[in-house]
């Protein structure tokens, strides 16, 4: 993986100390949206909260989180499953960054301001191979500083509604391979009328989540150890859906 250079460092350790700044607002203001616009509940919440904090405490590794992806607000409702707002004041590097796609997220100035403050790098799925690059070493240098950055490995919404172990993209191996000691937890978050990929989870949702924490490894070269280790983590979540559908009544 590329290495980044003093200048992409020190825009980062910028775009980073802005969203602590802001922090009180938009980390507060998204809970509430969540809670008492939207009407979400997630079942376990508090359990999901003590598990990732106890994983946070009891570990310096790199920590990459994987997890499954079918609307537009996944990372948000993810990050609101793992920490409480006034948490994440007091241990800001464990709020996930993200890599939302930037035709949805980041197509205008004031939208591209907004994920700026919200530890998000935008990315264009299936667009200039250097750019991919460039996204994914700001990642492992996230993750070698100690902050935590949420991708969904199948790089995109599924359209099935179910895990693709097929799907698996590249770059999340490539990221778990490049960052010695790299843990991925991956998390499997639905809600209990979610059949199939949307834009927004219906209204007064409720979801349920599971965690699992998961340290890939691969004795292969390359791309294909790229591959096999993003396979190994789709294959976790996809063992985690299994059990999610069979716990539906």
């Amino acid at each position: 993986m590329q290495r980044l250079d003093e200048t992409d460092r020190l825009r980062l350790a910028v775009q980073r100390a802005v969203g602590h700044v802001l922090a009180p607002l938009w980390i507060f203001s998204a809970a509430l949206v969540l809670r008492f616009v939207c009407g979400y509940r997630i079942a376990g919440l508090a359990e999901a909260r003590a598990c990732y904090r106890a994983l946070r405490a009891g570990s310096r590794s790199p920590l990459l989180v994987c997890a499954n992806h079918l609307t537009l607000i996944d990372s948000v409702l993810i990050a609101w499953a793992l920490g409480s707002p006034a948490w994440y004041l007091l241990h800001f590097s464990a709020l996930p960054w993200n890599t939302p796609e930037r035709r949805n997220f980041a197509s205008s100035w004031w939208s591209r301001a907004l994920v700026y403050a919200l530890k998000c790098l935008p990315i264009t799925r299936r667009g200039d191979r250097r750019e991919i690059t460039s996204v994914l070493s700001r990642v492992a240098h996230l993750l070698e500083q100690g902050e935590v950055v949420l991708i969904f490995p199948e790089a995109g919404r599924s359209r099935s509604g179910r895990i693709d172990v097929e799907a698996a993209a590249w770059g999340v191996g490539r990221i778990v391979g490049s960052v010695p000691g790299c843990q991925v937890l991956c998390v499997y978050l639905r809600g209990q009328r979610q059949s199939k990929f949307s834009d927004l989870p219906a209204r007064g949702e409720r979801f349920r989540v599971e965690l699992a924490l998961l340290e890939p490894k691969s004795d292969l070269k390359g791309l294909r150890r790229s591959m096999d280790l993003s396979r190994q983590i789709v294959t976790k979540l996809a063992e985690m859906e299994q059990r999610w559908l069979d716990g539906q009544p």
